[in-house]
């Protein structure tokens, strides 16, 4: 940080800093959202978000965001997916896959307070 209030945050030495999978760690705040990064491989459950939008940026690797109906897309690194809110989905990894999320301040991962993980900050 410099005196200045401006913020660096190195995106991999934070990724650096867990190993676990589907456990995403808060980098930043943005305008009442938390800046997560995030390790994926294997398939998350399918869920929704009721209230909001889910935002995916692929930052190494390669998920396949699968849509309770049968759709789906494959990214990579570099690009992203919206998924609306209200849409049942899951993201699934082959192979670790590292990724940017952006969600309001409390959102849970799950969109299920009862089974969401907490968002420790690094």
């Amino acid at each position: 940080m410099t005196t200045t209030g401006l913020t660096r945050v190195n995106l991999a030495d934070k990724l650096a800093q867990f190993d676990s999978h589907w456990d995403p760690h808060v980098v930043a705040d943005y305008n009442g959202n938390d800046v997560m990064v995030v390790k994926f491989e294997g398939a998350f459950p399918f869920h929704k978000h009721d209230e909001t939008d889910d935002f995916f940026l692929i930052l190494e690797g390669e998920v396949t965001m699968d849509g309770e109906g049968g759709d789906s897309v494959t990214l990579g690194p570099g690009e992203l997916c919206v998924v609306p809110r209200g849409m049942v989905h899951r993201p699934r990894a082959v192979i670790e896959a590292k990724v940017l999320l952006i969600e309001p301040k409390g959102e849970p991962n799950t969109g299920d307070p009862a089974t969401a993980a907490p968002k420790p900050r690094i």
